[in-house]
């Protein structure tokens, strides 16, 4: 390892450094993010840099002190936790940092860095995340410390009112966003009388196409403010790519993959996910799926060596029991 002078971009941060810290041929800007990709790396999670070009946040600074001792004291734990018993502690933060698919990603795989972390599981939408941990393993303090750490700080307030019940940055928006939605429907269906009257074309056609324009500027508020999260959520599902699924497959050594697909890309993706399971060994892993495909196509995936694939409407009881007899049966 060794430090120069010669700017340059963070492998970590993507953040220009005036002084470059190097660990073979990656360039960090601060100890901090060295830090972090070092302790991505020795937990086999560098897939974290794969998902988005611009994932990782900066860590200077950010080395964690006494800045989260008082998270140690039986008074705050009874305000922050949502459950509590002797080998379980359930727990859920505001993170206004997640912001892609590799937040996700490394969020949901805390139980990787840390084993006292039972799960992780992600809300997008609302910038948070759910944790389960045993105290009797790691602390809420260390759990904490290590969100900062790697930069998901969470928002942490220990008012009167408990964190369940104060309204987040996040729920407020999403109470903007439904009150945008509702006003801009209400008046749209308002303006809309003219197309119920029975009158002449030619007597309501000013008023008519005065009435369509308004409607359409409405709505422009709803397609670009209240519905911005569904499309950033549908974008993001996009770009995992069939390279990108394999791979986090082959990390986690899971038994199944299981891809939805409504867009009629079946023929393209199934195959596609198939033959990188085959080239990474992924032999005895079961690739399966679901949406709208024709009986004809999946018959064809079928006999490529693709598992059964479930209409919309299948009851999820019948798809978990059918991965649970092929695991059992598959897996060795």
């Amino acid at each position: 390892m060794q430090k120069n002078t010669v700017q340059t971009e963070c492998y970590h941060c993507h953040e220009k450094c005036d002084e470059t810290i190097h660990i073979e041929v990656k360039s960090f800007c601060c100890e901090g993010c060295k830090q972090v990709y070092l302790l991505l790396s020795e937990n086999n999670m560098c897939s974290y840099y794969d998902f988005d070009s611009q994932a990782g946040i900066s860590a200077k600074g950010r080395f964690i002190d006494k800045r989260f001792a008082y998270l140690d004291t039986e008074e705050a734990i009874q305000k922050l936790v949502t459950f509590r018993s002797d080998t379980l502690i359930n727990i859920t933060f505001y993170l206004p940092q997640m912001h892609c698919a590799s937040c996700v990603y490394l969020l949901e795989n805390l139980h990787r860095i840390n084993t006292g972390v039972i799960k992780s599981q992600t809300n997008f939408q609302r910038k948070e995340i759910f944790i389960s941990f045993n105290p009797t393993k790691v602390s809420l303090r260390k759990i904490v410390e290590l969100l900062a750490f790697v930069g998901y700080e969470p928002q942490i307030s220990l008012d009167n009112t408990s964190q369940s019940k104060k309204p987040t940055a996040s729920s407020k928006q999403m109470l903007y966003k439904i009150g945008v939605a509702g006003f801009a429907f209400g008046n749209i269906m308002m303006l809309s009388f003219p197309e119920y009257l029975s009158a002449e074309a030619a007597e309501l056609g000013v008023l008519r196409s005065f009435f369509v324009y308004l409607n359409l500027l409405l709505s422009l508020p709803v397609l670009l403010y209240s519905a911005k999260d569904f499309f950033v959520s549908a974008y993001t599902g996009l770009r995992q790519s069939p390279e990108m699924v394999v791979q986090a497959a082959l990390q986690e050594d899971v038994d199944a993959i299981g891809i939805s697909i409504l867009s009629g890309a079946h023929m393209t993706v199934f195959p596609k996910v198939y033959q990188l399971m085959q080239e990474k060994g992924l032999t005895n892993t079961l690739l399966t799926g679901g949406g709208i495909i024709p009986e004809e196509d999946a018959t064809k995936l079928k006999a490529l060596g693709i598992g059964t694939l479930f209409a919309p409407g299948t009851n999820t009881s019948e798809i978990a029991t059918y991965i649970k007899e092929w695991v059992a049966a598959n897996r060795k």
